[in-house]
């Protein structure tokens, strides 16, 4: 499966340790094309139910349902970076974000990140 930067996947995500979001989840592909080609990793963002965020915060992302064929308003967590096997992603993915979102995302992972 060719898998694209701004593509959103639902993978499951265990086993995890800590404070790592768990299950079944909708990722963000950020990391690029070029990697994602390699037989090396993704790089994804991770989601939640929005109801599970009750307050915005810069290293979040609120995104409305059925944007980039989400099934309900989600929000990625731009600190919850995770490089994931290319054998997490078991389906087609729901939908991609939009290059304007992207540049959100951007924004946001480098804020994180400090750069």
């Amino acid at each position: 499966m060719t898998i694209y930067r701004g593509e959103i996947y639902f993978v499951n995500l265990n086993p995890v340790q800590g404070r790592e979001q768990s299950g079944q989840r909708p990722v963000l592909v950020i990391s690029s094309d070029v990697i994602n080609q390699l037989p090396l990793v993704i790089t994804v963002i991770v989601g939640t139910k929005e109801q599970n965020i009750a307050q915005d915060y810069p290293t979040n992302i609120r995104i409305p349902a059925h944007e980039g064929g989400l099934p309900m308003e989600t929000v990625f967590l731009g600190f919850q970076l995770r490089s994931i096997d290319h054998n997490r992603f078991t389906s087609a993915p729901i939908g991609k974000l939009s290059d304007g979102r992207m540049k959100q995302i951007d924004d946001i992972v480098r804020y994180c990140l400090g750069l």
